[in-house]
């Protein structure tokens, strides 16, 4: 398998590339409407739309634990999305999610200001709405990544490709594109990456389970395999290491759970749940 993932600012058209990329090569194409399908698919709707690019106010990360499970539950869907095969991924922290695999071609669409307001002009904007809609955009997303995964999303080392489209058509762009994305050597590297993705996606679907459920410091989680998964650490309570596994036991495709928390009486009763 082999992804294309694809960081645009506004008024680049990125997502037009990106779109074209995928027909172009055939392959799944997952932007905002095929994300939210998804999650729809998995339960995990209402979450993807409270985080939608957006970072929780200061309150709701102050104050509650939502906003960990709602990132948990949208990068998990990248990784089930992920693991069914060849595809291009818009935006989302893509391109960080899936960092980890070779088989991975990770591409940052930009412009200078001038030729983003003139884009979106073109598309009927009017120039103040143009200038306002483009540093709303440039925040939030810039705001989201760092949220969620704690990069700058301007650093060009996370990419692998950039493009400025300041003096490159839509066409141009998409042709480079496919030229690299052509490379075998790329697509050779992709032995093991649906285990990992596999393994990636149940890990994070684990943890959201454990936050909802009220587990203020969750215990260590690790994917063995598959479908099997250990739990480490220290709880106050033997009813505590029990709920743990019974809530893991309702996460979808964890089939073995290896217990492995200890109880200990010098660690706080509300360190966990």
């Amino acid at each position: 398998m082999y992804f294309i993932t694809f960081s645009r600012k506004m008024g680049t058209n990125g997502s037009e590339i990106a779109r074209r990329v995928a027909e172009q090569l055939g392959y799944a194409f997952y932007d905002t409407e095929a994300i939210e399908n998804a999650a729809r698919e998995m339960g995990f709707l209402q979450d993807v739309k409270e985080i939608d690019e957006k970072v929780p106010s200061l309150f709701q990360r102050l104050f509650s634990q939502k906003p960990e499970v709602h990132l948990d539950r949208l990068n998990s869907i990248i990784y089930e999305l992920a693991s069914r095969g060849n595809a291009v991924f818009l935006g989302r922290g893509s391109h960080i999610l899936l960092r980890a695999l070779k088989c991975a071609l990770h591409i940052r669409v930009t412009a200078g200001l001038e030729k983003r307001i003139q884009n979106l002009v073109e598309r009927g904007f009017q120039m103040e709405m143009a200038i306002k809609a483009i540093r709303r955009s440039d925040h939030e997303r810039g705001a989201f990544i760092k949220f969620a995964v704690q990069v700058d999303w301007d650093n060009p080392e996370l990419y692998d490709i950039v493009l400025n489209m300041d003096n490159l058509t839509v066409e141009m762009a998409v042709n480079a594109v496919l030229h690299i994305s052509s490379c075998e050597e790329i697509k050779a590297r992709s032995v093991d990456a649906m285990r990992s993705l596999e393994m990636m996606g149940l890990s994070r679907r684990a943890e959201a389970a454990l936050i909802e459920a009220g587990f203020i410091h969750c215990p260590s989680i690790s994917v063995l395999e598959p479908g099997k998964i250990q739990l480490t650490g220290f709880v106050a309570e033997p009813l505590t290491k029990t709920k743990a596994e019974e809530i893991l036991k309702g996460v979808k495709g964890i089939k073995s759970i290896d217990n492995q928390i200890q109880v200990s009486q010098t660690v706080s009763r509300y360190g966990y749940g």
